[in-house]
């Protein structure tokens, strides 16, 4: 399978960065993206909301459902995917995109900033994912994609901020469970970028403009995501990194993706 067209995408945190990458990515094959995401009103550091991302999906050529969803709250989470079904009649696939970040040390990290980082990471991903995974097993060839990184359990990973990083590897022990609970039914994989990406969390977060030339697009998530996403779903239990998934697909010119030279762009962490 090489094209999402008709597939049903339930992506949360979609209505800006990666996550609207991926949707329009999957919009241009024709998909139908439901922008599960807490922006319905415009923020004056974050752009985009989720009916400006319903309207880029429709004008890449696919078909948009805004839903206003909080995923640290069950009943959202499963109102959200029941409109999405009665809207489209199922779910193919589910983009764990949605994400909170607080690179702080323990001293830094009062227990507020914690529980979000946990209630939005790995519960919110595991609920996400439960709650997906009866339409899922209907489907023809279901697949759910974590945005989070390798399981590199080193101490280099952990010391600078032990709160976050705890929480994105919660979601990365979604996948590496999941993929085997759910072998030969539904594919559960991770992706994560070899480079810093140009999003607002970058932007507001880690380190302003300077940073931000030293990134890569959003769109090369998108197209990893894409790439993956068209497999069979026996691919699955796999931690994929952006850049190794478009070489494997043939692109050997990652350039289109920035604007610096390759040397000046910005390693992430956890890779």
């Amino acid at each position: 399978m090489s094209t999402l067209k008709g597939k049903t995408l339930f992506i949360t945190g979609a209505s800006r960065g990666i996550g609207l990458a991926i949707a329009l990515r999957a919009a241009r094959d024709g998909a139908n993206i439901a922008i599960a995401a807490k922006s319905a009103e415009p923020h004056p550091k974050l752009p985009g909301t989720i009916y400006t991302a319903a309207k880029a999906i429709e004008a890449a050529g696919g078909q948009a459902l805004p839903l206003v969803v909080d995923i640290r709250h069950e009943d959202q989470v499963l109102a959200a995917v029941e409109q999405t079904v009665a809207r489209f009649g199922g779910i193919d696939i589910c983009v764990n995109n949605a994400s909170a970040i607080s690179k702080t040390g323990t001293l830094a990290t009062d227990m507020k900033r914690f529980d979000l980082l946990h209630g939005i990471n790995a519960r919110g991903t595991y609920l996400v994912s439960r709650a997906c995974l009866p339409h899922l097993l209907q489907a023809e060839n279901p697949h759910v994609l974590m945005l989070s990184p390798p399981l590199n359990m080193e101490e280099r990973w952990f010391a600078p901020n032990v709160a976050y990083t705890m929480a994105k590897f919660g979601m990365s022990m979604c996948v590496l469970g999941m993929a085997g609970e759910f072998r030969d039914r539904v594919a559960f994989n991770a992706l994560w970028p070899r480079t810093f990406i140009g999003t607002a969390a970058v932007q507001n977060i880690l380190g302003g403009e300077a940073t931000m030339k030293r990134t890569r697009r959003p769109e090369i998530m998108g197209d990893a995501a894409h790439a993956i996403l068209t497999r069979d779903r026996s691919f699955s239990g796999h931690f994929c990194i952006d850049e190794q998934v478009l070489r494997e697909q043939g692109v050997t010119d990652l350039s289109m993706y920035s604007d610096c030279p390759e040397s000046d762009l910005i390693p992430d962490s956890f890779i």
